[in-house]
């Protein structure tokens, strides 16, 4: 078919028929934004016309305030490791909540995931938990910059590390006002000029082992292993930020590429679906937070050592998501990746999709992406991709972005693949000329 449809008119109607489809999302979103900014409390949830209001999950299906149900192919953001309502880590939430949830004091869970944790990734050799992979990020830096007596953090344009550890191409106004230096993912000698340049002010570099915000662009194991030589030559702390890439091949990213990290920093999956959030690394630095050491810093949080997460978290870790689990999840991911790429061929729209494991995100642009200014946002083309889907009963992210759990079947991937096939396929009938530019630069800007 000749070009002959503008993007306006495509979005149109496909917002026409999400509109007719979900009269009840849009209901609930309206009273939402009475009282919420946006009708909701977390920016990345939020999408045009109006996100979608979910009443219930059951394995790898969600369904909707107006009785649809979907693929779930986001899955909370890659924290939805076990899907919906596992009854492995319903049981151990239901019998933590039996036997008391705040009783304020140490429990028998907490001790038990530490061990999961530091049995799975040796860099752990001791923890702290806390809330989210945000405060387990701040934590850390903070504990880099005292144990060196440094002022700087080195991080990655592109970056993300929480809500307020944000480092879009356009920068953030909530990122914290740590004495930041600036490295060039995946550019070794950039990276290393950078380190070197008052090394004596460095305490520490963070970095995702793969940018997930920035568009699911792996590290090179080359660029790891220069940032972790630099490190120990310098004097450096390396913090990997593994909140996403934990989940990879039992080990996470660490395990998989063979490279120690300083410190590692996770969340997400981590305590069952719940809030939860785990910081560790070598024992002399974690020993600072013992108050029986002579240099101890103090570490709080009400919920650090919630009953129920810490029950959820280690159920899951010890019996659903074992290392031979994570190592199938790993390769179901790869497989969905190889299948969405074989659709490049035949797209009428540049097209591949980039990442590892069960952590994936399409982009409409050809040419291997190193960095993350090398990413073409090219926001319509994802925003009717998002509600095409949508409008066929698969969830992902607005910015293309999606992640896989367990109970995702090699059917379910098929389907998937499917669906994504026949939207690339009327992609073919837009009239390329009218597409809007894009103010974004980077997929880490919106994250």
């Amino acid at each position: 078919m000749a070009n002959s449809v503008s993007f306006q008119r495509a979005i149109a109607d496909a917002e026409a028929t999400f509109n007719r489809l979900h009269p009840k999302s849009r209901e609930i979103w309206q009273r939402s934004c009475e009282v919420l900014p946006g009708g909701n409390t977390r920016t990345v949830l939020y999408y045009d016309p109006f996100p979608l209001t979910f009443l219930s999950g059951q394995g790898a299906r969600l369904t909707d305030a107006d009785g649809i149900t979907y693929h779930d192919l986001l899955n909370e953001f890659s924290a939805g490791i076990y899907g919906h309502s596992d009854p492995v880590i319903a049981k151990a939430m239901h019998d933590a909540i039996d036997s008391g949830i705040a009783l304020g004091g140490l429990n028998v869970h907490e001790s038990h995931l530490a061990r999961l944790i530091a049995d799975r990734f040796p860099s752990c050799e001791m923890v702290r938990f806390c809330n989210s992979a945000t405060e387990a990020n701040i934590f850390a830096l903070a504990m880099a910059r005292l144990y060196t007596d440094r002022s700087d953090i080195m991080v990655f344009e592109g970056g993300y590390h929480g809500g307020v550890l944000a480092f879009p191409t356009d920068g953030s106004p909530l990122t914290l006002p740590f004495p930041f230096r600036m490295g060039r993912y995946n550019d070794i000698e950039a990276t290393l000029a950078a380190m070197r340049k008052d090394s004596d002010k460095l305490a520490a570099v963070i970095v995702e082992p793969m940018m997930g915000g920035g568009g699911a662009l792996p590290a090179t194991r080359e660029f790891l292993q220069a940032l972790r030589d630099a490190a120990t030559e310098l004097g450096v702390l390396l913090i990997f930020d593994e909140a996403m890439t934990s989940r990879m091949a039992g080990g996470g990213l660490q395990g998989f590429h063979g490279i120690r990290p300083d410190m590692t920093t996770m969340g997400k999956y981590l305590g069952g679906g719940l809030a939860s959030g785990v910081f560790g690394g070598r024992r002399e630095i974690m020993e600072r937070l013992d108050p029986r050491h002579p240099a101890f810093i103090k570490h709080a949080g009400t919920f650090n050592n919630s009953i129920v997460a810490m029950a959820a978290g280690a159920a899951g870790m010890e019996k659903v998501f074992t290392p031979a689990a994570a190592q199938d999840l790993h390769d179901r991911g790869d497989r969905l990746r190889d299948k969405l790429n074989t659709l490049s061929a035949g797209s009428p729209v540049p097209f591949q999709a980039t990442g590892i494991g069960s952590l994936v995100n399409m982009h409409f642009q050809y040419g291997e992406i190193l960095h993350p200014d090398q990413v073409q946002f090219r926001g319509a083309l994802r925003k009717l991709m998002h509600l095409e889907l949508l409008n066929r009963g698969f969830n992902t992210a607005r910015r293309s972005y999606l992640t896989l759990s367990l109970p995702v079947t090699d059917a379910d991937i098929d389907a998937f693949v499917a669906a994504v096939g026949e939207v690339l396929d009327g992609f073919g009938a837009l009239d390329l000329s009218t597409e809007p530019q894009d103010k974004a630069r980077t997929l880490a800007a919106l994250v």
